[in-house]
């Protein structure tokens, strides 16, 4: 799975380090090979430099909507832009935002934002009530 994803990437990690590599062996992987694969890729997108790190393994914390055994498309889009938006403290887009983190264009992730209702929270109000 790295040397596919990294190849897609454009990246180059010769190989899982050994800390990383504790990491996965370290979760219960709950599902298939079908979840390692997905921690893999979304690990080659979010790795620096030819560094390969192992994002976090969330353990089965993904809601499961009762009578459907999973979430939708549209709800588990709406998680992953909420993931971004505030791994980049809600910065949308140029260097470091969700926008590069995604690897979508700036309008792209707008666009997906309006058309799932997500709207940056409003910042509470710094003056004092009296």
């Amino acid at each position: 799975f790295l040397k596919i994803y990294s190849k897609k990437r454009g990246k180059t990690f010769s190989k899982i380090p050994d800390t990383e590599m504790e990491k996965l062996l370290q979760n219960d992987w709950p599902g298939n090979v079908r979840e390692l694969e997905n921690i893999i890729e979304r690990g080659t997108i979010l790795s620096k430099d030819n560094h390969f790190g192992v994002p976090e393994l969330g353990g089965g914390s993904f809601d499961q909507s009762p009578g459907h055994g999973g979430m939708t498309l549209k709800d588990n889009e709406r998680r992953h832009i909420l993931w971004a938006l505030q791994k980049t403290a809600w910065k949308v887009r140029g260097k470091g935002g969700a926008a590069e983190l995604l690897e979508i264009h700036p309008s792209t992730l707008a666009f997906r934002m309006k058309k799932l209702g997500i709207q940056r929270p409003k910042r509470p109000s710094s003056r004092q009530i009296t």
